[in-house]
């Protein structure tokens, strides 16, 4: 299944994206995308539901992040090879992990902020791992029961506040609108292989990102079985799980967006974004 959310900042609706490509509105089965409605049984139970007679949805409508409720945003570092090298960065011998603000959450479509006194505004295309049930001590073994679905990210990062301003990276990564979640949620019944995933991001319709998970250092099952020894997932919790080589950082020279730039971006199967970027 394809989950999500739609209508205004803050007063969003779930919805389902039918095999037919219309938008239907849930909210006569489920109260939103988020909690408890990520378990597996309560997905199966949306899954059986007859979802021709749910009202359709005008297709323009504004989509939100295709999960609520989200209590932790933890984001992994480094963890692509090829881009720890164009980052001058030797892959870690454990995950690298940092948060991001859950303010900085919003749709997939919505802009790009230049915060102010930004010069390094940087794209990263990312897979992002929605937890389904809490997790905690969890084995490798039983880790992807844990997971209620994927979808595209984009790590936006500021970096000259994440690298030359001291400290840790979060403040570089937690300006707002600098975590576009969606377009949905795909189930993980409907992703075979998250490690075998194409990533893609273009700016100004240029490809800058052109990659795929396979190069992923720690993959999805690793990744939720270790962040869970040191802190309990919840459902509707997001890791977003490190990006491959093209980041802005990473170019000879280095390129930055700037107002007026487009982004876009998406992983197979998950669906795509666009965003415009604007200065604060």
């Amino acid at each position: 299944m394809k989950l999500l959310r739609f209508g205004p900042p803050g007063t969003e609706k779930p919805g389902i994206l039918g095999h037919d490509g219309v938008i239907r509105d849930l909210s006569d089965i489920i109260p939103d995308i988020s909690g408890d409605v990520l378990s597996d049984g309560s997905l199966a139970r949306i899954g059986s539901a007859n979802l021709g007679v749910l009202p359709a949805v005008d297709a323009g409508v504004r989509l939100g992040p295709c999960v609520a409720g989200t209590g932790k945003f933890i984001c992994i570092g480094l963890n692509y090879a090829d881009h720890a090298a164009e980052s001058g960065m030797q892959v870690p011998p454990e995950p690298v992990i940092f948060m991001k603000a859950t303010s900085a959450i919003c749709g997939p479509n919505d802009p790009i902020v230049i915060p102010r006194g930004s010069e390094k505004t940087d794209w990263e295309v990312e897979l992002a791992v929605i937890i389904g049930k809490k997790a905690k001590y969890v084995s490798e073994a039983d880790a992807m029961d844990y997971v209620a679905g994927y979808a595209v990210t984009n790590d936006v990062s500021e970096r000259a506040f994440q690298i030359e301003r001291s400290g840790q990276w979060t403040k570089g990564k937690s300006c707002d609108n600098f975590g576009q979640i969606g377009p949905w949620l795909v189930t993980r019944d409907e992703v075979a292989d998250p490690q075998n995933l194409d990533m893609w991001l273009k700016v100004n319709g240029a490809t800058m990102q052109n990659g795929s998970s396979r190069t992923m250092v720690y993959g999805v099952g690793f990744l939720v079985s270790y962040l869970s020894q040191f802190m309990s997932l919840h459902p509707g919790d997001v890791i977003s799980t490190g990006t491959p080589p093209g980041v802005g950082l990473g170019q000879k020279p280095p390129r930055y967006l700037k107002a007026g730039d487009v982004v876009e971006l998406g992983i197979a199967g998950l669906g795509r974004q666009r965003q415009d970027v604007i200065a604060d």
